[in-house]
């Protein structure tokens, strides 16, 4: 019984990862559109494909549930670290900025 309750952790803790970081994504305004649902489309293709177990087609959620899930989180991290570099830069350069006026 414990280890079903943590395996229902472990799951629960993993799809809320995913959410979190597509929902960041999605809140990007400086990206285009299209990058920015892009994690968030591929995550609900591959919740369907999951989906797809309870009607007894696991071929479909074995072939593409797991590598749609993985380009998610590779996504999403991607576009993250994407914008904290661009703020990173940002900052410097107006640090740099400033201090070039004085």
């Amino acid at each position: 019984m414990l280890s079903l309750a943590l395996v229902v952790l472990a799951v629960v803790a993993v799809f809320g990862s995913f959410v979190l970081c597509v929902v960041t994504v999605a809140r990007m305004r400086e990206l285009p559109a299209w990058r920015r649902f892009l994690p968030l489309t591929l995550l609900l293709i591959a919740l369907s494909a999951s989906l797809l177990r309870a009607a007894d087609i696991r071929w479909v959620a074995e072939a593409i549930a797991f590598p749609l899930n993985l380009a998610v989180v590779l996504l999403s991290t991607y576009e993250i670290r994407a914008r904290r570099l661009r703020n990173r830069r940002e900052a410097i350069g107006a640090s740099l900025s400033t201090t070039l006026e004085f």
